[in-house]
């Protein structure tokens, strides 16, 4: 039995129609393939690999750990270098109230505590929420994303949990003193890339103040540089009480992070004692390549570059008449176009083309780029003519 044969009949499925790239490796923006054919990676892995594939210094970094050491104990018992070095990157970044990180798995896993600890602090139950939103697809997450068919086949799920529209100040007034906290996207991802108007966002933390919500931005596919900022919330001057990491905070493993005020997090550790708890959250290995990639992001990306290609990029596919509206912040887009099925076949003609884009679940009239944040101009300028050639190709 070939792999895919194997992969089709023994691993789990997620759609009917997976890409089927055989992979052999990856390095910067490239995954090559069985038969030595290179794909541009211009969704980065789905917005993990914001410094490209195997970045030397994060690999640098896993083997060093691997040397010293692998699990040793459930996160939060004993001391250890790479966890702290990870939490040191991390802090030197955010802003002083948000001093205190807790290492999981996954960026879900980051949205099921940090659901915990709004609850846990305020003694409240009610979570507000936004239509469009995307969370995740454990039962707390699914509980607060806004994709109804996603969530139908899987009811009953959380209780007490309200949509609101997203980017609506005249809805904030819905947000009461019933409310333990408010999960927003700083910019909704799977809902096409969604931008919030600033002012919307002063009048959310303005009104989560009033009533005692704690105010949770989820950052997974938005955050650690992806914007043109290191955390999207630099954009709009709002700080959050509780942040969620995912995706691109490993460098390419898989890490999740919540992040808060010492003062809230310590209510993890009584009544009860334990009140999240993890065995493999906080990894060594996965906490070194997370260090070593905030160091990256520190000290080797432009940003003013990052901003200045994602434009040209934008430019250039704005080229083809077949593109309704483009959104795009830093290096985050989405192109509209007539329908799914335009989408589907640009998508599945760019995969012939060696080039790797991908569509959102729910907006499927788009296509999604994430192209890793050191890509270069001719890449750049490469992956625009492809995409353009795509279109025409498909078009009839």
């Amino acid at each position: 039995m070939d792999e895919t044969r194997f992969f089709r009949n023994h691993l789990g499925q997620t759609n009917e129609q997976p890409f089927l790239i055989e992979v052999e490796r990856a390095e910067r923006i490239y995954i090559y393939d069985k038969d030595g054919k290179s794909y541009m990676d211009m969704i980065s892995g789905v917005a993990v690999n914001n410094i490209g594939h195997r970045h030397p210094k994060v690999i640098e970094a896993i083997q060093n750990q691997m040397n010293k050491h692998l699990h040793v104990m459930v996160y939060g018992e004993f001391v250890q270098d790479a966890q702290n070095e990870m939490a040191k990157e991390l802090i030197e970044l955010l802003p002083k109230k948000l001093n205190c990180v807790y290492t999981v798995n996954s960026g879900t896993e980051a949205i099921e505590a940090a659901l915990k600890l709004a609850k846990r602090y305020t003694g409240k139950t009610e979570i507000v929420s936004f239509r469009g939103s995307y969370h995740g697809s454990t039962h707390g997450a699914m509980s607060v994303s806004g994709n109804e068919i996603k969530k139908q086949a899987f009811r009953p799920l959380l209780p007490d949990v309200r949509f609101l529209e997203f980017n609506n100040c005249e809805v904030l007034n819905q947000i009461s003193e019933k409310t333990a906290g408010v999960i927003i996207e700083t910019i909704q991802g799977d809902a096409g890339v969604r931008i919030p108007k600033k002012d919307f966002l002063i009048a959310l933390r303005k009104r989560c103040d009033e009533v005692g919500a704690q105010l949770i931005f989820d950052e997974i596919q938005c955050g650690m540089g992806r914007t043109g900022k290191v955390f999207a919330f630099e954009h709009f001057g709002v700080i959050p009480d509780i942040l969620t990491l995912g995706k691109a905070l490993g460098g390419g493993l898989s890490i999740g992070a919540l992040v808060s005020s010492k003062e809230k997090m310590q209510i993890f550790t009584n009544n009860p004692m334990l009140g999240h708890i993890t065995t493999f959250g906080g990894h060594p290995i996965n906490c070194a390549a997370s260090a070593a990639f905030l160091k990256v992001l520190k000290t080797e990306i432009d940003w003013n570059e990052v901003e200045r290609l994602g434009a040209l990029l934008e430019k250039i596919i704005s080229q083809s008449h077949e593109i309704n509206a483009i959104r795009r912040i830093g290096m985050m887009f989405a192109f509209d176009m007539e329908s799914s099925e335009r989408v589907a076949k640009v998508v599945e003609k760019c995969l012939e083309k060696g080039l790797i884009t991908f569509w959102f679940l729910s907006h499927p009239y788009s296509f999604r780029l994430s192209p890793p944040l050191n890509i270069s101009e001719d890449e750049i300028i490469l992956a625009g003519k492809l995409i353009l050639d795509a279109i025409l190709e498909t078009n009839g």
